[in-house]
């Protein structure tokens, strides 16, 4: 029963996350574009936080070896609060690009000390249904934030201020935990040519997704913003993309474990880049058509990546998988960070729309590049494959720690403890040194 509460309390930390993320993600694009910030300065804020995120999934494991998961979560939990009430103070566009990275640091190390604790109590029978509850719950709750944005608006501080509360209560759960300290945290490396020769059509497919998510994820709302739409409506739609593309995980998650994933991916990519060249050509107003487009694109599009990290442990030795799924998130993280900066661009020199001549171009070349490898490399047996497994929108090392692909890794792992003189009953809060056998 004590161990049934750990996971929910967990879990709710989570949920209070990444509703703050959701919702700040969303307002910051928005009350951009009405502070009459440029589309450069827009699309280097979600670029701030992609680099942020990746510079947290580095360094934030050495923090925590050095003073430990509380203390370390306690910060990332204060400062997020922090940098989103400077957002509220310090309406700057430098300043929110500064803050959004900061942001975004935050947030992935927080993320990361609440998936370690999952991790802790998670054993090889529980380890899938966690995994699964854990993702929902996130996806459930980012998509609520976004929506929460209809309620609150964008004017005035309210948004801010929810989203800072969310954040801090969010350090709740784990600060009044009595449980003894996870093991260190999963840092992510790149190990490109084990990803490359592992796979080359996920290697490709991270990168590219990289820069149509990013793209989408930061000007999207922009785009919205510009065609008419009010707050209410941004959060609707984006509501809408996202809810479709969980949904949509799991049947062609399911279809990519019966026939070669890489024909799910091309279907999805050419669906995704299809979408996308119909919102240029359309370029519709507020109304139905864009709300069911971009339903189409979120059917399409969500699902690639997850499918791409499927079809990569396929093809990887016993022991690999946290190593090129980590190796995947950096190169996924160089996409994310790339896109918006390049996608700002081309909106202010054509239109709003061609922020979907990006996202079409990437997914066509994911479609092309898969197609090309499927004459080169059969597919593996589906016999021979592990399921799939649906994945977060925000993934970092410790999630790729958490997913049940990882127990091969795991049983690899020598774990050594250190054994100081000091009384018995203390030696359990003690944190275990861990050493692998790989990067991550």
């Amino acid at each position: 029963m004590a161990s049934v509460i750990k996971i929910y309390a967990l879990f709710l930390g989570s949920a209070l996350l990444m509703f703050g993320g959701g919702l700040q993600g969303l307002l910051l694009s928005v009350r951009g574009a009405e502070e009459e910030f440029s589309l450069l300065a827009l699309g280097l804020i979600g670029t701030g936080w992609s680099v942020g995120f990746v510079a947290g999934s580095i360094t934030v494991p050495m923090i925590v070896r050095k003073v430990g998961h509380i203390r370390a979560y306690s910060v990332m939990a204060a400062i997020g609060t922090i940098t989103i009430l400077l957002n509220l103070l310090w309406i700057n566009d430098i300043g929110w690009i500064v803050l959004r990275a900061l942001s975004g640091f935050c947030f992935a190390g927080a993320a990361m000390i609440v998936e370690s604790w999952l991790n802790e109590v998670a054993d090889n029978k529980s380890r899938g249904t966690i995994f699964s509850i854990y993702v929902t719950i996130n996806l459930a709750a980012s998509t609520v934030g976004q929506m929460a944005m209809s309620i609150t608006g964008t004017a005035g501080y309210l948004p801010f201020v929810i989203g800072a509360i969310s954040f801090i209560c969010a350090l709740l759960p784990t600060a009044l935990t009595s449980s003894p300290q996870p093991r260190p945290l999963a840092s992510a490396k790149l190990d490109l040519r084990l990803l490359i020769k592992t796979s080359p059509v996920a290697a490709v497919a991270a990168f590219c997704c990289g820069m149509a998510n990013g793209s989408f994820g930061t000007l999207a709302p922009v785009y919205g913003y510009e065609q008419g739409l009010d707050a209410s409506g941004i959060a609707l739609l984006f509501a809408i993309s996202a809810i479709a593309g969980a949904v949509a995980q799991i049947p062609f998650g399911r279809l990519s474990d019966r026939i070669d994933r890489r024909q799910v991916m091309i279907g999805l990519a050419a669906g995704s880049a299809v979408v996308g060249l119909l919102i240029v050509l359309i370029n519709p107003s507020a109304g139905w058509l864009m709300y069911l487009l971009f339903g189409l694109y979120g059917l399409a599009a969500n699902p690639l990546y997850p499918i791409a990290v499927a079809h990569a442990n396929d093809f990887a030795r016993d022991g690999d998988f946290a190593k090129i799924a980590g190796g995947m998130l950096l190169i996924l993280g160089v996409g994310l960070a790339i896109g918006p900066a390049i996608a700002s661009v081309l909106m202010s020199n054509i239109a709003p729309m061609a922020l979907f001549i990006i996202t079409a171009i990437f997914h066509a070349a994911v479609a092309g590049f898969a197609f090309m490898r499927m004459r080169v490399r059969k597919s593996r047996d589906a016999a021979e494959r592990a399921p799939f497994q649906p994945m977060d929108r925000q993934v970092t090392p410790e999630s790729i720690v958490l997913d049940p692909r990882a127990d091969s890794d795991a049983e690899d792992e020598v774990i050594v403890r250190h054994e100081p003189d000091v009384p018995e009953e203390l030696i359990e809060t003690t944190e275990p040194k861990r050493v692998q056998d790989g990067t991550v």
